[in-house]
């Protein structure tokens, strides 16, 4: 058992309190804290008002490594629980199971402190107001911080002392917050601009750009879908120009030099959260499923655009990882895996990235053998230590390692080419690649034997949307209809397990059962707008991969369900959360696209869609009120929401709708159908006029009655506004539509 920090130690043993009977792995993470946690809800409300006490909020998620540090510092620590359970109601909250209770507070704590991030610690009125927030604290007082025990006791003493000027100001705070995060439409807002937007957009990506190493920072590094899909776009509108070469190198170098680095996993496959430092080397070594879902489709597209193999390998070993590894016997997929493990099965404390750095003897001994057929001697673990960068003191820099965890070990990196490994060791090419293979398959049966991270087993509707999209639009693009597959399994698990047919709405999540069972909560958590949006996008990428229009079906269901839901008929745009919960003081329109896209931004391009799926001219309105409501951002920092920001092309364009009529079993159709995957261009949709699978979208286009094979031959029809032109019976001149 870990000890408590400072001044007090205890096992957790000896305590058991109300979070044993949660469902969530974090909050069953802290079950047995000596803390008095109660989960966020109406018991935890009342005994506040009843005993006129303060509550404490701490909110985070379970493979969060400066979590784990507070729990085992603080609430591990006897004398601080004390403090706790004496003077405050503490609730503990999984910020991915109720995203709607994180962003509130977090609004509150990233305005009045120097920022945000998990563990969040929040002190909130009876009333739910919050008055002093901040992130991790230290147990006991530093030089350079006061430590969480110094400022318990001090708020409680203004508590004591000051309840009425802290109430005053806790309101003052609120109304402060909800005209800040009040995002709408106020007057005759005309929508902005598409190029003025695209533009201004590029030029912002176009500045913070690391030339040498890709990304958009310095350090720490972050993965970026959103801008990489905004890249991809802005390249396609603008191929002949500076500009459109420019934002296609930025993007495919970023893509390289991130598969090359230590971010990646070059042994169990995936990548890591992010790294710590400029060349990708370092990460932070948790695992999140939406990172690997919006990757798996940005190197998709990378191959598409370039017909580069080594982009199609780095899918193809994202998508085993999660085949493999976070992938529940349902169908659904896992949140996420730790950062923190068990360097040996004796161990008693965990370290960061134990399960995935290496010793240089450690590989010495796995791969001893001489290398054949090379002037020098050298062993295989040589060559594989030369290309990998694996140094004998460790590779790390100490400036990368606060804790000292990583000393003497190595992060595998790539850091030479093949070509200049094999003229280094007068290899041939094939027989280096060989040797890299079954180097790298021996140190994965080595590292199976290592204690494994912390799974986080919950499964998260809006999650599993952007996994399904993975799979599905790897699948269309990569030509692998196991992928596919794969993604309608995954949709049959949100379908079975997170949606009511009674009431329409999706749930939040779920969770890892005995054997192969699926658990919810006693109380259920109902779908926020992230979990619509990203699964109603991943159904009609799913729709356009496997043309199975059930799934095209439910997305509209779901459009419908999710406007009634959310949508704000004042300011326009979406609210995060529905109206019904009255323990959230006020309601957010998310207005960043990070590490994961904000749900309005997805929204834009989901209704472009749907109206050109349906005919539902409604639709089309509601996307263009959308970015009306988010005009100001748009034309000042669209570098924020990159994905909204490429959406404008698509409104003001329009989509192209891709009419391909014949039978999905005949040669010919494939054809055409290969040639749609296999080119990239945004703003378009796939619809499948065969005769035996249409009732649906022809309820909808009736124009789609009027189409038909030109010389019996499977054709494709380019249209806008339902209006079809350029009937094409041949992939060549398919694709020289759609790159027109």
């Amino acid at each position: 058992m870990a000890s408590g920090g400072k001044g007090g130690h205890s096992s957790s043993a000896f305590y058991t309190n109300r979070l044993i009977h949660e469902k969530s792995p974090y909050l069953l993470q802290h079950a047995h804290n000596p803390v008095d946690w109660y989960p966020w809800g109406q018991e935890a409300f009342d005994k506040a008002k009843g005993e006129d006490k303060l509550i404490f909020l701490s909110v985070g998620y379970s493979t969060c490594h400066w979590c784990h540090v507070m729990e085992q510092e603080s609430f591990q620590n006897e004398e601080i629980s004390q403090i706790l359970n004496d003077n405050f109601v503490c609730i503990k909250v999984d910020r991915e199971e109720r995203p709607d209770v994180d962003k509130v507070y977090m609004t509150f704590v990233q305005a009045t402190s120097s920022g945000g991030g998990w563990p969040m610690s929040v002190w909130l009125t009876p009333d739910l107001k919050p008055f002093v927030g901040g992130t991790y604290f230290p147990p006991e007082d530093g030089i350079y911080q006061v430590g969480f025990r110094t400022v318990l006791l001090r708020i409680l003493e203004q508590w004591k002392r000051n309840k009425a000027a802290l109430l005053e100001n806790s309101q003052k705070i609120l109304s402060a917050l909800s005209a800040r995060t009040d995002v709408g439409v106020r007057g005759e807002e005309a929508l902005p601009s598409s190029k003025e937007v695209l533009t201004k957009c590029f030029h912002q990506l176009s500045e913070s750009y690391d030339e040498e190493y890709g990304g958009f920072s310095e350090s720490p590094k972050f993965p970026t879908p959103v801008n990489f899909n905004f890249l991809f776009s802005y390249w396609a509108l603008h191929r002949s120009t500076p500009e459109g070469a420019r934002a296609l190198q930025m993007t495919l170098h970023t893509l390289r030099m991130m598969a090359y680095g230590g971010i990646h996993d070059h042994i169990a496959q995936g990548f890591h959260r992010y790294s710590t430092d400029q060349r990708w080397h370092v990460p932070h070594f948790e695992k999140m499923l939406y990172d690997q879902g919006q990757l798996a489709v940005a190197y998709s597209k990378a191959f598409q655009i370039s017909g580069d193999t080594f982009f199609a390998d780095i899918a193809a070993d994202i998508l085993l990882y999660i085949s493999r590894d976070l992938s529940d016997a349902s169908g659904g997929f896992y949140s996420a895996e730790d950062a923190d493990s068990y360097p040996t099965a004796h161990s008693k404390e965990k370290y960061e990235g134990a399960f995935c750095v290496w010793t240089a003897k450690e590989i010495q001994e796995l791969l001893p053998d001489p290398v054949e057929g090379i002037l020098e001697r050298k062993t295989v673990a040589d060559v594989f230590m030369h290309h990998f960068g694996v140094k004998e003191d460790g590779n790390v820099n100490p400036m990368k390692d606060p804790h000292n965890q990583l000393k003497g070990k190595n992060v595998l990196i790539v850091q030479y080419s093949l070509e200049l490994t094999a003229a280094r060791f007068g290899l041939e090419m094939e027989q280096l690649k060989t040797l890299l293979v079954k180097s790298k398959e021996k140190l994965y049966k080595a590292r199976a034997q290592r204690p494994r991270p912390h799974l986080d087993s919950k499964m998260l509707a809006s999650w599993n949307g952007l996994m399904i999209s993975g799979f599905a639009q790897s699948g269309a693009i990569l030509g692998k209809q196991e992928y596919i597959d794969r993604a309608a399994r995954a949709a049959y698990f949100l379908q079975n397990h997170m949606f009511s047919v009674n009431t329409g709405k999706l749930l939040r999540s779920c969770y890892r059962g005995q054997g192969n069972s699926v658990d919810k909560s006693s109380v259920p958590i109902h779908g926020f707008l992230e979990d619509y949006v990203f699964v109603i996008q991943a159904l009609f990428d799913l729709y356009e991969a496997s043309l199975n229009q059930s799934w095209l079906e439910w997305a509209v269901q779901l459009q419908h369900k999710q406007d009634e839901l959310f949508w704000d008929p004042k300011g326009f745009a979406y609210f995060s959360t529905e109206a019904a919960d009255s323990s959230l003081l006020f309601r957010i329109k998310d207005d960043q696209d990070g590490a994961e896209p904000s749900p309005n931004s997805i929204a834009v391009t989901n209704l472009l869609r749907a109206a050109s799926y349906t005919g539902h001219k409604e639709w089309t309105k509601k996307a263009g009120q959308i970015l009306a409501a988010f005009s100001e951002r748009l034309l000042k920092i669209p570098v924020v929401i990159p994905e909204m920001a490429r959406a404008t092309a698509g409104f003001h364009r329009t989509l192209k709708q891709v009419v391909i009529c014949g039978d999905p079993n005949e040669e010919d159709t494939r054809d055409l159908l290969h040639c749609y995957y296999s080119t990239y261009t945004p703003n378009r949709v796939l619809i499948l006029a065969d005769g035996d699978t249409t009732g649906f979208l022809y309820h909808h286009l009736s124009f789609l009655s009027s189409l038909e094979k030109k010389g019996g031959k499977a054709t494709a029809y380019l249209c806008e506004n339902f209006t079809c032109s350029l009937p094409v019976t041949s992939s060549q001149e398919l694709r020289d539509v759609l790159l027109a």
